[in-house]
């Protein structure tokens, strides 16, 4: 109901009371009055977001060239190591043979190179060889062996090179996205393909910054999702963005969905995420009550006499039809509230209850 709307009722309702003009002092006044106490202040945020994989992988060739199959669909669930893709070959198998010739022949160089080694140093030793020829020998054999290196690289290379024509899961997940086809030409590191990492599901919101979000990590949060019928969920605040975006001028929230199951059934779904976050440590007072002493806010307190007193406050924020007091009043205090606007210090109140909205004309 608007102030104004309650204002007009609040007026009909104290019309129903036979109370003398304010400049009868003696005269009690019937007033709203509660009882205060301290309690955690808390806000009920509500945020509208999508379920998301915690881990989203994003693959691509590490080589380019044209592709000859696409061995899995969106949606699909894959192992680790499962084949995706392949590309066309033809070129990396005939530069593996072409290494692995290169291989065999390094071999037999470095071989003979051995046993001339070998030769050499044994004809030295017997006193019919020169130290020059035993050294040649050596030599020969040491650029032999670095020879093989160099060819067992080549084909290490050229296996890596056949080994990357076929595209494949670094792990469980399922394929969100698919973006290649048969007889597609790709570049190498071009995306074709998006998983969702089975590793758990997270509640991504974007949100309007405020200074509340500094204090929501760790807090629980109740989920409901909004397209599908799934029962209610619940996680916790894992990250908040420390930069607002540019472009949307919202902060992003993420929530760690602990009790729904690791598959994908929820994946892209809408959600609601519920927040109840402790603002402060305080008094919740209605909205009527809030006065001003001075540039000061304040609240008539009423005392033991059930004279009112006006007492400064500190406010700490304000709600849709009430007013959080972080100080200024102790547990059991009991604040005017409608009818407020019709005291003045010393002057002399009573109870009475307000009628609900439903029986007010």
């Amino acid at each position: 109901m608007s102030k104004q709307i309650f204002g007009t009722a609040l007026l009909a309702w104290l019309a129903a009371f036979p109370v003398l003009a304010q400049d009868d002092p003696d005269q009690v006044i019937r007033v709203q009055i509660e009882t205060v106490k301290t309690a955690d202040l808390n806000t009920d945020m509500q945020l509208s977001g999508e379920i998301k994989a915690i881990d989203a992988l994003q693959l691509g060739f590490r080589q380019g060239g044209r592709v000859t199959e696409v061995l899995v669909e969106e949606g699909d669930r894959v192992t680790s190591g499962q084949p995706l893709a392949r590309l066309a070959s033809v070129q990396q198998d005939q530069a593996l043979n072409v290494a692995e010739a290169g291989l065999l022949s390094a071999r037999a160089g470095q071989d003979q190179a051995r046993q001339a080694s070998e030769r050499a140093s044994a004809l030295l030793a017997r006193g019919v060889g020169t130290k020059a020829a035993a050294d040649q020998a050596e030599q020969a054999l040491s650029q032999a062996e670095g020879v093989l290196e160099r060819a067992i690289s080549a084909v290490d290379q050229a296996r890596r090179a056949v080994e990357d024509a076929v595209l494949r899961a670094p792990q469980d997940a399922v394929v969100t996205m698919k973006s290649v086809a048969p007889g597609q030409v790709v570049a190498a590191a071009q995306p074709v393909f998006n998983l969702a990492a089975l590793t758990g599901l997270e509640a991504v919101f974007q949100v309007a910054d405020d200074p509340i979000l500094r204090d929501i990590i760790g807090t629980s949060i109740r989920l409901e999702t909004l397209d599908i019928a799934r029962p209610t969920m619940t996680g916790e605040v894992t990250e908040v963005s420390p930069l607002v975006d540019l472009e949307t001028g919202t902060v992003t929230v993420r929530a760690r969905l602990q009790s729904a199951e690791s598959g994908t059934s929820l994946l892209g779904a809408s959600v609601r995420g519920y927040l109840d976050v402790a603002l402060d440590h305080g008094t919740e007072v209605p909205w009527t009550a809030l006065m001003r002493d001075g540039d000061q806010p304040a609240v008539w307190t009423v005392g033991q006499d059930d004279r009112v007193t006006l007492t400064p406050v500190t406010v700490s924020h304000f709600g849709d039809q009430s007013v959080f007091i972080s100080d200024g009043l102790d547990d059991g205090a009991r604040v005017v509230g409608a009818g407020s606007q019709l005291l003045y210090p010393g002057r002399q109140v009573m109870g009475a209850t307000v009628a609900p909205e439903g029986d007010r004309e």
